[in-house]
């Protein structure tokens, strides 16, 4: 079991704008799911609300200090990244942290490799960005071209 972070960054290190992805790419989005299909993600609140529904074949952990009002098969709610380390202890899956930005940051620290899509532009009124530092201490292993002109690139540590 790998703990992964994964996201889509723009040029200047934007990640979303008014609760949602500043962009659509069905490049990124079918990557995204080809990627993380039959793993565990987590996410936090703002995440899950931008997503509506839990992602199918993926058990969804979303961390939540307030109460637990949705219900679905593949659904946990958990109070803590700490909560999310201990279950992934159990899992045999990769855990991918897929946001938001507090999300991200609380798992800074434990994540082993990023999965990073380059967006090809600027968002001047996003609202949530990545810390521009976010990949020190990691190494481009791989390098690979999507569609309208995006490069997913994955980093170790």
């Amino acid at each position: 079991m790998s703990i992964i972070g994964i996201v889509a960054v723009a040029e200047n290190y934007a990640i979303g704008k008014d609760g949602r992805l500043p962009w659509h790419y069905p490049a990124d989005l079918k990557h995204f799911k080809e990627t993380t299909s039959g793993h565990a993600v987590v996410m936090g609140m703002n995440t899950w609300r931008s997503l509506g529904k839990p992602l199918p074949n993926r058990l969804n952990i979303v961390l939540s200090r307030s109460a637990q009002i949705d219900r679905a098969e593949n659904l946990i709610f958990l109070r803590s990244e700490k909560e999310a380390i201990d279950l992934a202890k159990f899992l045999r899956c990769d855990l991918f942290v897929i946001g938001g930005q507090k999300t991200y940051a609380e798992f800074a620290e434990l994540i082993e490799a990023w999965i990073v899509t380059k967006v090809p532009q600027t968002v001047d009124d996003a609202d949530v960005f990545m810390p521009e530092d976010f990949l020190n201490g990691f190494s481009s292993v791989e390098t690979r071209s999507l569609s309208d002109a995006l490069r997913v690139e994955t980093f170790r540590r």
